[in-house]
């Protein structure tokens, strides 16, 4: 069934809406990211190696009236306040080491703070799980 003729889905009165959800896109091979149009944030991504999407293929949230794209532009959505913000992606592979590192941030912070834990106590006992 062609995208033209697919029967939209309907979002209920009062229901809650999903704005920021990315569908259509390569989610095997990729990581999509929307990111705020403000100061040197898309650039910053950028030169981290996340490229703007430009594939009309691509929806972002929930169905809109009036939100018109040419072909082959950037998929931008306004995210609230008069901001824009550009659908970004990162190969996954660049998205998993980036990970990587950050969870290795977070265990080295959590094995001080639990190092000093236990010199510090005057009694009981701390375990950590």
């Amino acid at each position: 069934m062609s995208r033209a003729t697919a029967k939209p889905k309907r979002t209920p009165i009062g229901g809650s809406r999903n704005v920021l959800t990315v569908a259509g896109g390569d989610t095997e091979n990729y990581e999509y990211r929307i990111v705020n149009d403000t100061g040197d944030r898309v650039s910053m991504f950028q030169s981290h190696g996340y490229e703007i999407v430009s594939d009309d293929n691509i929806t972002v949230g929930d169905r809109r009236i009036a939100n018109p794209t040419k072909e082959g532009s950037p998929v931008r959505v306004s995210v609230g306040g008069g901001m824009q913000a550009y659908l970004m992606r990162q190969k996954k592979e660049f998205y998993q080491e980036d990970q990587s590192t950050k969870q290795k941030t977070v265990d080295n912070t959590e094995g001080a703070i639990k190092a000093q834990a236990k010199k510090s106590a005057d009694y009981g006992k701390l375990e950590v799980k």
